[in-house]
């Protein structure tokens, strides 16, 4: 693999990775609720999500989806409930940070499931693969795909950090329902996105 290709490739893989998005968002909460260590199984549980899903696209379920364009349908409307979801558990939080929280920190299942559930993750899978792996065989998929493992991981586990470091900025009840409200109304934008879009 040449450098130019090794480079355009991380370029995509982090462009996508790293910016906004629902993952990332409860990335972001859950490093601010939970800190930064407690929040790596759900970095970890997206990380592998989303790399199953690029393995999908690029042995075969991009074709696959073109047949059934009522599939692609499904997965984004049970991803808009799914971000709503999201959202109004935000929206509806009162605005504690403790060790002693009732809710748990985010599960590696729970990762796992929302990258499958965003269709930003499909798209970005999609084309990824489209872009990157199939064209050049077996061994480009499973390079482009360890690639985007190791940039994905270190993006989402960037927003739990970032999550963790504002942790003792909204000390105080109000502010850290505001940045809940904040979180919430960005995942709801993302839902209207995928509606209109759609």
């Amino acid at each position: 693999m040449s450098l130019a290709l090794f480079l355009s490739m991380s370029s995509f893989a982090l462009a996508a990775s790293i910016s906004p998005g629902p993952v990332n968002i409860v990335a972001l909460t859950s490093g601010l609720r939970h800190g930064f260590r407690a929040s790596l199984r759900h970095v970890t549980g997206a990380t592998v999500g989303f790399t199953a899903l690029l393995l999908l696209a690029g042995f075969g379920i991009a074709e696959l989806l073109l047949r059934w364009p009522g599939a692609i349908r499904l997965i984004s409307g049970a991803g808009v409930v799914f971000l709503l979801y999201l959202a109004w558990s935000l929206w509806a939080s009162d605005g504690r940070v403790s060790a002693g929280l009732a809710t748990r920190p985010p599960s590696v299942t729970a990762g796992l499931t929302q990258q499958w559930l965003n269709p930003k993750a499909w798209i970005a899978a999609i084309a990824g693969m489209g872009a990157y792996g199939t064209g050049g065989g077996t061994l480009r998929i499973w390079l482009f795909a360890a690639l985007y493992f190791a940039i994905c991981y270190a993006s989402i586990a960037a927003w739990a950090y970032a999550g963790a470091r504002l942790r003792q900025h909204l000390d105080g009840k109000r502010r850290l329902r505001a940045f809940n409200r904040t979180m919430a109304a960005l995942l709801v934008l993302s839902a209207a996105y995928l509606v209109l879009a759609g």
